[in-house]
């Protein structure tokens, strides 16, 4: 092959020699020239028309298609890049068969050929890349690992690595030579590459202690951030807020400070409801013969009245209790009647989850009156029907405080205040 190639330079030569004026090496470069341009144009569109079909027959036919359209344009990219690395790889082959060794023309020709094939080497794994991601993306149950934040890292080792090896390429040294002398540059590095590092680190133990994921509710005050997590990259993480603003949290702020996941709220299936109404205190008190026979005609008081009064009989009767004075005995009062009542809604009511914690309490009392609070979890997890089941318990609690002889606790209000001012003159 050598003596052909030999061969064939030297009969160019001689031809231009006697019918091209000027330099005849000029004109035999320029020759060379063309037929690599030439050589490398024609590979171009063969390679990308067999590849394109290659891709369409089996990966992208429409009857069977798996990837979406940003997978679709990125394999094509893909591709295209690879070509331009093979057609590169093919050019400095073509040179070094055509052009004479130990010539200045034929070294910038392979530097320069070198720094492209290297440039779309990366560009090629920066595609490939993106094409996971994209995979990553439209899958419906996403990991937990921020895969993203991972093909950065990787996207930035590469770039390092990259340079180094395109700059050696240059100085023709070997790359070992600049890795060594990065010692010395490491402090700066670290500087300048803060933040990915954190961010890697960070991402790292968010992944392995499995707290965070995309699609989560996340809530950082510290930050403004309350809604749902939509990406986790190398150096940031995006919430979208309730109200539809964006919320940029360094990664690595996740470990340091402290953040509420509600991803368990919504495993569990359950949504937790605690809220209390304040009772007036002076309306607190035992409850009568008349309204107890009033009460007993609720379903869901019937039997729980009957029971205890037959307790409280006994043990009266047992102490020979003298009922005439309030002091004496056991009684019942309304507050402890409308507690009862309350659980016992709440063990009936369809849309309270029975595994779950399920208390209506006391609380101590305070300036706003007596607390009864229910602590209780839906059975469902979706906010608008998460506050609907909220909304009518409390209204329907509001609404029977009346039948218990109890009132909801309000603070004086200008209307109040005008009221007793008419009443005094």
């Amino acid at each position: 092959m050598t003596g052909t190639r030999a061969q064939v330079r030297e009969f160019l030569l001689a031809w231009f020699e006697q019918y091209m004026p000027g330099n005849v090496f000029l004109w035999y470069d320029t020759l060379v020239i063309c037929w690599i341009a030439l050589f490398a144009i024609v590979l171009h569109f063969i390679l990308r028309r067999v590849a394109n079909k290659f891709l369409k027959e089996n990966f992208l036919d429409q009857s069977n298609v798996k990837l979406n359209n940003t997978a679709t344009e990125l394999t094509f990219q893909l591709v295209k890049r690879l070509s331009y690395v093979l057609q590169g790889a093919i050019v400095i082959i073509q040179a070094k068969l055509w052009i004479a060794e130990g010539t200045i023309f034929l070294h910038f020709v392979e530097v320069v050929v070198n720094q492209c094939i290297i440039l779309f080497a990366l560009l090629s794994l920066f595609t490939l890349l993106d094409i996971f991601q994209a995979v990553s993306d439209r899958r419906a149950k996403r990991a937990h690992f921020p895969i993203r934040g991972l093909l950065q890292t990787i996207k930035l080792i590469a770039s390092v690595l990259t340079t180094i090896l395109a700059v050696s390429l240059l100085m023709d040294k070997s790359p070992l030579i600049l890795l060594s002398g990065l010692g010395a540059l490491s402090a700066v590095m670290l500087l300048v590459f803060k933040d990915p590092i954190l961010g890697l680190v960070a991402g790292i133990q968010l992944s392995a202690n499995n707290m965070l994921a995309v699609g989560d509710w996340l809530e950082m005050p510290r930050y403004g951030a309350d809604g749902d997590v939509i990406d986790i990259a190398l150096t940031t993480v995006k919430v979208r807020n309730w109200d539809k603003t964006i919320t940029t949290i360094p990664t690595y702020a996740l470990i340091s400070d402290s953040f509420k996941n509600w991803r368990g709220m919504s495993e569990s299936g359950g949504r937790r409801i605690k809220r209390s109404i304040h009772i007036e205190m002076n309306t607190v008190g035992f409850l009568s013969n008349e309204q107890i026979a009033e009460l007993k005609k609720a379903d869901l008081l019937s039997d729980y009245l009957t029971q205890k009064l037959t307790v409280i009989e006994k043990e009266n009767s047992t102490k020979k209790a003298d009922m005439s004075n309030m002091l004496n005995g056991r009684r019942l009062t309304n507050v402890g009647t409308f507690r009862h009542y309350l659980l016992s809604l709440l063990k009936k009511h369809p849309h309270i989850h029975q595994g779950m914690t399920l208390i209506v309490r006391q609380l101590e009392p305070n300036s706003d009156g007596l607390p009864i609070q229910i602590y209780a979890f839906t059975n469902t997890t979706n906010w608008n029907e998460y506050e609907e089941i909220q909304s009518d318990l409390f209204d329907h609690v509001l609404a029977i405080l009346p039948a218990f002889s109890l009132r909801a606790h309000e603070s004086p209000t200008g209307n109040d205040i005008r009221l007793l001012a008419k009443s005094t003159n």
